[in-house]
């Protein structure tokens, strides 16, 4: 009896363990479910917080882009077409550097609540990155077209913020689904089309075309090729005469770029320089202009030769801190006068009005290089900007030379600014210069000195060495001035000794 009643307790004992065992496994079990259901909550809810941008409150990268797999499933199914508009600020990155982070971040709030007020039913907005937006919408290019058309209208509306008022403008690409690519190329199209207005200068839209493709994949094989031009040898410089107005006379000439493809053939300036100037190569291949050109005149001045060489400087080298340096060390080296370098200078870049483009001019002006002011009527200049240029010359825009002959206006034009430089003591270079007609007119205006394929096409510099030094029976077309024959290698080393020294330093 007695071991019986030990087995009931050992087995009540048993069984106790067990509820307890059970009901502790039960209670885990019921924290677990309800831990999960908190961590689904939660990563639900930061989902949904990794789809929108937290300066805008938009949709983000992200959050455009899984809108878009809804869009193209609905698509398919109803056999809808709906379009892609992409968006970018132009000049922002520029917007953004000068005046900072948090003015960058007001301005694309702002934008944003520009193109909320315009968004149509059931469309959806991103704030895609800093400066561009994407919009979604119902329909096919020509709705994608009119509403590109209303934002670009809105985005020329000045705009108000803390630090004044800005005019922005944007460039505007469309894409239409199916007809313009899948979910993976949709958005990709939009902006090649985008970024096709901005190489054109902004502040436009169009529709995107897949020869827009084919031309970005072109232009990205072309920089490859570019990057290594010069190490390879393709870049050459050729040069093409000045002439005096009176004389007719050779006197300077200026240095203008050639790329000697491989298997492309001769690339036109028109093409690489942009491409240069976009891909941040511009800087390399104007330092190696400039060293290029100072050789040449250096090996010319050995044979007796003393020509002004003219050069294009960029905006990009303008607002470089050792231009100037680099500059006087290569004519150090080549054993060259300051004065009879030029440094062409377009008009627009002259006259910014920036620190860094500044204290350039104020570098040029103390060493003594001869400064240009190129493309002159084509910008919008400021008389006393002008006037505190160490500017030497004036150069006359070849749109104006074209039309001389034909056009009142532009005898007026070529008149008037011909005549603002002789009251600055200005010398006057017309450029463009074709036909007789031409010379006649600029000759009449008192022009300085003229240039263009009526005396000479751009040659390489072995044939205009060969030019000069040729004897006169020998010579096609103008001829050299005598003053440019000169035994003054003494007296150009003595002038170039007295030089200060600022350091180590296209067309």
């Amino acid at each position: 009896m007695a071991d019986f009643q030990i087995s009931l307790e050992i087995l009540a004992f048993s069984l106790l363990c067990t509820f307890v065992a059970l009901g502790l496994l039960l209670r885990e079990r019921w924290r677990s479910r309800r831990i999960r259901a908190k961590l689904a909550t939660v990563s639900e809810e930061m989902d949904a917080l990794s789809l929108y941008d937290n300066n805008t409150g938009l949709l983000n990268r992200h959050g455009i882009e899984t809108a878009l797999g809804h869009w193209t499933v609905r698509a398919d199914r109803d056999g809808s077409a709906f379009c892609a508009v992409f968006l970018s600020i132009d000049e922002f990155k520029s917007h953004n550097q000068a005046f900072g982070q948090e003015f960058g971040d007001q301005l694309i709030k702002l934008s944003a609540q520009r193109l909320e007020a315009l968004l149509p039913e059931g469309a959806d907005l991103s704030c895609f990155n800093d400066g561009e937006f994407v919009l979604l919408l119902s329909g096919n290019g020509s709705v994608g077209l009119e509403t590109a058309r209303l934002l670009l209208d809105r985005f020329a509306q000045p705009l108000s913020h803390d630090h004044g008022t800005t005019v922005l403008t944007c460039s505007i690409g469309v894409s239409i689904y199916p007809e313009h690519g899948g979910r993976s190329r949709l958005l990709v199209n939009a902006s090649i089309a985008a970024r096709q207005m901005s190489r054109q200068g902004g502040g436009d839209f169009c529709l995107y075309d897949p020869q827009m493709s084919a031309d970005l994949r072109e232009q990205t094989l072309l920089v490859a090729d570019l990057r290594q031009a010069i190490e390879q040898g393709q870049l050459e410089l050729y040069f093409q005469p000045k002439v005096d107005a009176r004389t007719l006379h050779i006197t300077a000439a200026e240095a203008l770029l050639r790329w000697h493809h491989p298997t492309r053939g001769h690339v036109s300036p028109a093409v690489f320089i942009p491409l240069a100037e976009r891909n941040g190569l511009i800087g390399t291949i104007g330092n190696w202009v400039i060293e290029e050109a100072c050789r040449v005149a250096g090996h010319w001045r050995e044979l007796g030769l003393r020509m002004r060489v003219a050069v294009n400087i960029s905006g990009y080298q303008m607002r470089q801190d050792d231009l100037v340096e680099r500059i006087q060390e290569a004519l150090h080296r080549y054993h060259l006068q300051p004065g009879r370098f030029t440094c062409e200078i377009t008009e627009s870049v002259a006259m910014e009005d920036t620190k860094g483009t500044q204290q350039t001019f104020e570098k040029m002006r103390s060493i003594g290089l001869h400064v240009s002011i190129d493309d002159f009527g084509t910008g919008y200049s400021s008389l006393a900007t002008l006037r505190r240029l160490p500017a030497s010359e004036l150069k006359v825009d070849r749109a104006f030379v074209s039309d001389l002959a034909e056009s009142e206006d532009a005898r007026s034009i070529a008149n008037s600014i011909i005549g603002l430089a002789k009251a600055l003591n200005l010398k006057v270079v017309a450029e463009g210069v074709e036909t007789q007609q031409q010379c006649d007119w600029l000759m009449q205006m008192g022009c300085d000195e003229l240039q263009g394929y009526l005396f000479s096409r751009p040659i390489p510099a072995a044939e205009m060495e060969r030019l000069a030094l040729a004897a006169p029976s020998e010579r096609r077309g103008p001829g050299f001035s005598d003053s440019l024959f000169n035994a003054t290698v003494v007296a150009d080393l003595a002038e170039l000794s007295d030089l200060p020294h600022l350091g180590a330093g296209m067309r």
